[in-house]
């Protein structure tokens, strides 16, 4: 057992007010997660069935058809509602799909550092995280024109040095404790926690819980709704988790879209990214 010396414990009812740009209520995010993964190592399946085989086709036929089809037909959603995706971005796709990139670089998009592969967690690099984390910002910079100032693990994974290996790299944030619905700072100098979701995410909606598309509008209504009644004294953030191969099946495309224009065209919505609800959250608070 270990204590929790990563962040202290602050009930939300008892903090500094937060305040958003324009007066908004919700800062919202989409954070697209823009993966590889090996051909042959067992990772996120839809079938449990085949995921041990070598190699498993029904498993990794139905990841690869994201960055192949599902993402495409996600950014013509994404375009038509004005969202600049946070791009969880694993460093091998700008070596294996350098296109997507080319299209994220067009739209401005955020570019958050997500390891190397969804293939590799980051307890696997430990004894030589330093310079694993050092190969992945350097090829995400390279590639985007821009140094990544986020973190998400494969599979939201950290070692215990993580944040502050990060910091020394440059960046000021991670996705990776779901903990809270606002930022909040850890133990870390210079380092906060940018909320993300595992509810509020297609993975866990569409295959573990078998939810249908009208559902998924509903839920994400929902979210809303209940995020902008909280956020009344105080801002809060609303993240939508999306993969490619999941909501960009050619089913789910209406779906996705109806969710976006209830959240875009809502009052006191900010439609943003995890880069600047980050850069805002420390400059206007300091980051504590």
């Amino acid at each position: 057992m270990r204590k929790n010396e990563l962040y202290d414990y602050s009930p939300i009812t008892e903090r500094p007010q937060i305040t958003w740009p324009g007066g908004a209520r919700v800062a919202f995010y989409v954070g697209l997660n823009v993966e590889h993964f090996w051909l042959g190592k067992p990772s996120t399946s839809i079938n449990e069935g085949t995921a041990g085989l070598t190699p498993d086709p029904l498993n990794h036929g139905w990841r690869d058809y994201g960055p192949r089809v599902g993402i495409w037909r996600m950014i013509e959603v994404f375009d038509r509602h004005g969202i600049r995706p946070s791009a969880l971005l694993n460093s091998d796709v700008a070596v294996e799909y350098p296109q997507i990139i080319e299209a994220g670089k067009a739209r401005d998009w955020a570019w958050v550092a997500h390891g190397k592969t969804n293939s590799l967690l980051q307890a696997e690099v430990e004894n030589e995280e330093r310079r694993y984390l050092t190969e992945v910002v350097e090829t995400i910079e390279k590639a985007t024109g821009g140094r990544p100032r986020g973190w998400m693990g494969p599979a939201l994974s950290e070692t215990f040095q993580t944040p502050a290996l990060l910091a020394e790299l440059g960046l000021d944030y991670v996705l990776d404790w779901t903990a809270d619905d606002q930022p909040y700072p850890l133990n870390q100098a210079g380092v906060i926690s940018v909320p993300y979701t595992l509810e509020l995410n297609d993975l866990g909606l569409f295959t573990a819980h078998s939810i249908s598309g009208p559902d998924f509008v509903q839920i994400v209504k929902d979210q809303l709704d209940q995020l902008y009644a909280d956020s009344a004294n105080s801002g809060r953030v609303m993240s939508l988790a999306l993969h490619p191969f999941v909501t960009g099946q050619a089913f789910r495309t209406k779906y996705l879209d109806q969710a976006l224009e209830y959240v875009v065209d809502h009052p006191g919505v900010w439609n943003t990214t995890s880069d600047d609800i980050a850069a805002h959250f420390m400059a206007t608070t300091g980051g504590a």
